[in-house]
């Protein structure tokens, strides 16, 4: 059975990008992404609707995420879905689908400056091969 998982968003950052440092040095960072869904009902009014996406990047592109980007900031991000399953200290199992970026792409200004475009990213950042356990969300 073949398989394809990507995902390709344009949105804008819900907060500042939040960025740590796992145990094994590398950088890990959390954005958080809101994308707008407009459409016609069938009466023909127009609908708004935001769909808010939880965005994870590894090590340079999280470091420079969190320089350039800012709450507000519009990127455009491409990876691929992650399902992340932990268990907390209560022992309930708890789970998050979010997006992986192997690409995050500045699409205005970077903070602090008025005007211009941003450094892009791309392929230049490979992605950690690592395993994920250490920066799932409720044991950092």
């Amino acid at each position: 059975m073949a398989t394809f998982n990507r995902a390709m968003l344009i949105g804008n950052l819900t907060r500042d990008p939040e960025v740590r440092t796992i145990p094994s040095g590398l950088s890990v960072g959390d954005l958080r992404l809101a994308v707008n869904d407009d459409y016609k009902d069938k009466n023909g009014q127009m609908v708004k609707r935001t769909c808010f996406v939880d965005v994870v990047v590894w090590d340079k592109q999280a470091e420079t995420c969190k320089k350039y980007l800012s709450k507000g900031s519009t990127v455009y991000v491409e990876g691929r879905l992650q399902l992340d399953e932990w268990t907390t200290q209560e022992g309930q199992k708890r789970s998050k689908l979010r997006v992986r970026a192997d690409r995050v792409q500045f699409l205005g200004a970077p903070k602090g400056v008025g005007g211009g475009g941003a450094p892009s990213q791309g392929d230049d950042f490979p992605m950690p091969s690592e395993d994920l356990e250490e920066a799932l969300p409720g044991e950092a």
